[in-house]
């Protein structure tokens, strides 16, 4: 089995940002982490909050959705 290249994993990245940023504006926000991710608890929201949102904007980049998961 072949290691993904760069490449395959940007990509992949890319569309797992796309499906999670429901409305399309190049930014997932709170509420769309809570949709995707219904169960996932506060405590772990509050978490990437203060470590992936560099910029403290209360939504998330694509660069800093790749930047956390890279």
């Amino acid at each position: 089995m072949s290691a993904e290249s760069p490449d395959e994993r940007l990509a992949q990245l890319k569309n797992t940002f796309a499906a999670i940023d429901t409305d399309g504006d190049g930014y997932i926000t709170e509420a769309e982490l809570k949709r995707h991710f219904p169960d996932l608890p506060a405590e772990a929201l509050g978490a990437m909050s203060q470590e992936a949102d560099y910029d403290q904007d209360g939504r998330y980049s694509l660069e800093e959705f790749i930047r956390t998961l890279s």
